[in-house]
C-alpha cells in the first residue's frame, strides 16, 4: 500500500468502517507518521467528505453522523460481469491475485445496493471457473512492474530464462504486455540484442524499473506483432505439415490456434512451434482430412501411438457390446 491515492482511499474506508478512529491508529495502519495522517485528512476534505476531528495528541477522526457514499451504480448485468472477471483471473494465469480478488468482492458488496448482491451470490455459488491445461501462471509483480514501465515508458531490468535454460540479464524498452494461448508475453526493445524480442513473463524474475525513459513508437501494434511471429515462438517441437484442407475451412478450424496458413497443391501447408504433440496431433486428426508430415518426426510417433490407444478402445467397446 504504497500508493498515497491508495491511501487516502484507505483511511476513507477505515472511517466509514469505525465510528471513531485515532490518528496513532491510522499512522500504524498506513506506515506512515502522523503528519502524513493530517494530509490524508485535508485531501479527503477536499472532496467535500465532511469529517470531524478532535484535539489531542495525534487527534482522533470520524465521519460526519448521516454521512455515506452513495451506492455503486451498477445493473444486475455489470454486477454480475465484474463479480465474473474478477473470479476468472485464474483463467489467464493470475491466481496469485486471488486474495485482491476477494477484498475486492468485500469492497463491492459493502457499497452496491442489497439487490445487487444476488448477482455475486451467483458467481460465487454456482459458477465454477477453473484454469485450461495449457494456461500457465504467472508472477503478478512481474506483470504489474511492466506494465507501469510501458504507460510511464520507462525502460526495465530483469533476469531471463530462455525455453532451452539459458540464464542471462535483460534491459529493455518495453512496448506492450499480452495475454494469448495460456501465457503472458512482454515485448519490448532489447538493448543488448538492438532488435524487438518476445519473452514469457512466467520466465521473468528480478524486474527493476529504471530511470532512463524512451519513445514508444506510437504505430506499435502488439495484437499484430504476435500474429505474425507466434507460430514460430520457441518451443520443444516445430511442426511442419500439408493437410488436403481448403484455405477457407483451413482459416476456420485453426485461426484460434496461432497457427501460420500458406495453400500449397491443392491445400494447405501449417507451421507452428508446440511443447506436446498429442493436442495438436488429435487436433488435425479431428478434421478427417488427408495429413502429410514434414517434421517433426515425433509427431508421426505421436500418430501412431494415438492410433493404437484408439483400436484398443475400439476392440474394448465391441467387447462391451457383447
Amino acid at each position: 500500500m504504497y500508493d498515497p491515492v491508495m491511501r487516502v482511499l484507505t483511511v476513507l474506508e477505515i472511517l466509514q468502517a469505525r465510528d471513531f478512529v485515532s490518528g496513532a491508529e491510522l499512522a500504524e495502519r498506513l506506515e506512515v507518521d502522523l503528519r502524513t495522517v493530517q494530509r490524508y485528512i485535508v485531501r479527503l476534505k477536499d472532496l467535500n467528505i465532511p469529517i470531524d476531528s478532535s484535539r489531542g495528541v495525534g487527534g482522533a477522526y470520524r465521519l460526519k453522523p448521516g454521512f455515506r457514499l452513495p451506492p455503486l451504480l451498477l445493473t444486475n448485468e455489470e454486477a454480475f460481469a465484474l463479480s465474473l472477471g474478477l473470479r476468472a483471473l485464474r483463467q489467464i494465469g493470475l491466481s496469485a491475485f486471488a486474495p485482491a480478488t476477494e477484498g475486492t468482492l468485500a469492497k463491492l458488496q459493502r457499497v452496491m445496493p442489497s439487490p445487487l448482491h444476488e448477482s455475486i451470490r451467483t458467481v460465487e455459488d454456482v459458477v465454477a471457473i477453473e484454469p485450461g491445461p495449457w494456461v500457465v501462471s504467472t508472477p503478478v509483480e512481474c506483470l504489474i512492474k511492466a506494465a507501469s514501465a510501458i504507460r510511464t515508458a520507462r525502460r526495465i531490468r530483469f533476469a531471463y530464462q530462455s525455453h532451452s535454460g539459458a540464464a542471462s540479464r535483460r534491459q529493455i524498452e518495453p512496448y506492450a504486455v499480452l495475454h494469448t494461448d495460456g501465457r503472458w508475453y512482454l515485448i519490448g526493445y532489447c538493448l543488448s540484442r538492438r532488435a524487438l524480442r518476445t519473452f514469457r513473463l512466467d520466465r521473468v524474475t528480478d524486474v527493476d524499473i529504471c530511470r532512463a525513459t524512451f519513445h514508444r513508437p506510437t504505430d506499435f501494434d502488439a495484437r499484430r506483432y504476435m500474429q505474425e511471429r507466434m507460430p514460430f515462438v520457441q518451443s520443444d517441437f516445430q511442426i511442419d505439415v500439408w493437410i488436403d484442407m481448403p484455405p477457407d475451412e483451413a482459416e476456420r478450424t485453426f485461426a484460434p490456434w496461432r497457427i501460420a496458413m500458406e495453400p500449397q497443391k491443392g491445400g494447405i501447408r501449417l507451421r507452428c512451434g508446440r511443447d506436446r504433440l498429442e493436442m495438436f496431433a488429435a487436433l488435425l486428426l479431428s478434421t478427417g482430412k488427408r495429413i502429410v508430415v514434414h517434421s517433426p518426426p515425433e509427431l508421426r510417433v505421436t500418430f501412431k501411438a494415438l492410433a493404437k490407444t484408439a483400436l484398443q478402445a475400439s476392440r474394448k467397446q465391441k467387447t462391451a457390446q457383447k
